[in-house]
């Protein structure tokens, strides 16, 4: 299911925006395309503000608690935000979660377009690390999380599998999802 398009997801970027889709899978649970239970995320760069967007709309079968997104959906979602905050400006390093902290302050509510953000705030020869948060409809923080990543080659990603086949462009238009 796509996102609504009258929400607040256009680029608030300038008018110089520089902001692109990252590329998406087939089968993740945040990204996939052809994952019938995945959230079908949009994840756009924002240079100008050194982090990545990842736009969401879970559906009630991502619920917990009634009308509450699962506190793991939130956890999938921000260890992919902020394992992909890295690629803005190394786009050939690829993580593996080493370690993810999370902090939930207040419910998610399904069925609507939520926003979350992620940025990588240190790398090192081995590791990268980052840190990101889940918006509320309102603007207000709902999940905060840092995590840890190992540093893998994208073809130790895949298995037997061709990388090209597994990761490909997000046609999506950027701005209003």
């Amino acid at each position: 299911m796509q996102p609504d398009t009258d929400a607040s997801s256009t680029c608030s970027c300038n008018d110089t925006c520089e902001c692109k889709n990252q590329n998406i899978s087939s089968m993740c649970l945040v990204c996939g395309k052809d994952n019938p239970f995945s959230l079908h995320a949009q994840i756009v760069e924002h240079p100008e503000q050194d982090e990545v967007v990842c736009y969401f709309t879970p559906q009630e079968m991502h619920q917990s608690y009634p009308d509450r997104v699962h506190g793991g959906i939130s956890a999938a979602v921000l260890d992919e935000v902020i394992g992909r905050a890295v690629q803005m400006k190394h786009p050939d390093i690829w993580g593996v979660t080493i370690s993810l902290s999370l902090k939930y302050r207040r419910p998610l509510p399904y069925g609507t377009l939520l926003e979350c953000h992620g940025r990588c705030t240190k790398i090192t020869r081995r590791t990268f690390e980052g840190e990101g948060e889940i918006l509320t409809p309102d603007g207000k923080v709902a999940v905060q999380a840092t995590g840890t990543y190992a540093i893998c080659p994208p073809n130790a990603m895949t298995g037997e599998g061709n990388l090209d086949d597994m990761w490909f462009e997000d046609d999506r238009p950027v701005e209003g999802l």
